[in-house]
């Protein structure tokens, strides 16, 4: 079989599954497989596959016609820039999120500003001694993708000293989050806690994309979701909002003063977690929007 043969019948196969993206998922596991990027596709169409690479191919094929998602065939997904191992343990990191990374890092970029002040530009070993670490905890890693794209971000452009945690309930996700950082050789520490129960020490930040649907509303999600993400990473309880109020709440014992508190919502939850955050003694609260227009990130900063 052909690149090209394959490559039809695919997106066939998966047009046939009612799969939205037959022809994108089709070149996807074509080129998981094969190797072939797409400008060497239109360079030569007729390579034959090698028998095995048959195999997996319509392999691959018939399990994404299942619903299977296509990133957990691939194992990988890009966020900010990056890849990142996914797995059955973590919930496949979505685009919106970026919204919240974006978001994270120019409030560091600001804090920074504000607090280094003398130290800021001054490249002398006193100075960076002297220099404050900037601690971030990331409450529900997941994947880490949250975590590890801010402190990638963050040492890269602005080569300041910032110490980052993750947190999560499910000890497999922590490890899918260390096998990231290990492979994007981003250092980071991850802590088993549910929620602040483990967690020690004071930050500047602390962000989380925690789980906010609906009890009742994930039967109606797709399928690769509702069948093929963690329920732990999706189920909010009744109104999806549990996890923002104990987070609300506790989150000002783990903030220094003049700290940040952010979270991915709902496109539907902004009113609410905004009137939550601002009834708790949060103050400059805003609500965000994504690329789409739709509320993503609510954000305050917390001052004793």
């Amino acid at each position: 079989m052909t690149l090209r043969e394959a490559y039809q019948r695919g997106e066939v196969l998966l047009t046939e599954a009612g799969i939205t993206d037959a022809r994108l998922d089709a070149w996807y596991l074509l080129e998981h497989v094969s190797g072939v990027g797409r400008a060497m596709y239109y360079v030569m169409p007729d390579k034959i596959l090698t028998e095995l690479q048959e195999k997996q191919y319509i392999c691959f094929i018939e399990k994404r016609a299942q619903r299977i998602p296509l990133q957990h065939l691939t194992g990988t997904q890009e966020f900010m820039g990056l890849e990142f191992r996914v797995n059955e343990h973590v919930l496949i990191p979505r685009q919106d999120t970026e919204t919240l990374v974006e978001e994270a890092i120019r409030f560091i970029r600001k804090y920074k500003a504000k607090s280094y002040g003398a130290l800021a530009g001054n490249t002398g070993n006193t100075c960076r001694k002297n220099e404050k670490i900037f601690r971030l905890l990331d409450m529900c890693t997941g994947s880490g993708c949250i975590l590890l794209s801010i402190l990638h971000e963050i040492r890269k452009e602005e080569k300041m000293r910032i110490q980052g945690t993750g947190t999560d309930v499910s000890e497999k996700a922590l490890e899918t989050a260390r096998e990231n950082a290990e492979s994007l050789h981003i250092r980071a520490d991850f802590l088993h806690s549910d929620l602040f129960d483990k967690v020690e020490g004071t930050y500047q930040m602390i962000v989380s994309n925690p789980p906010y649907i609906r009890t009742d509303v994930i039967k109606t999600l797709q399928e690769e979701v509702r069948q093929h993400d963690p329920l732990l990473a999706l189920d909010g309880k009744e109104d999806g909002l549990y996890f923002y109020r104990e987070i609300v709440d506790k989150a000002r014992r783990f903030l220094v003063s003049g700290g940040c508190l952010l979270f991915e919502i709902g496109a539907d939850q902004g009113e609410a977690v905004q009137s939550m955050m601002c009834e708790a003694g949060y103050t400059h609260v805003a609500v965000k929007k994504d690329l789409a227009g739709l509320d993503r990130v609510v954000s305050g900063v917390y001052d004793e």
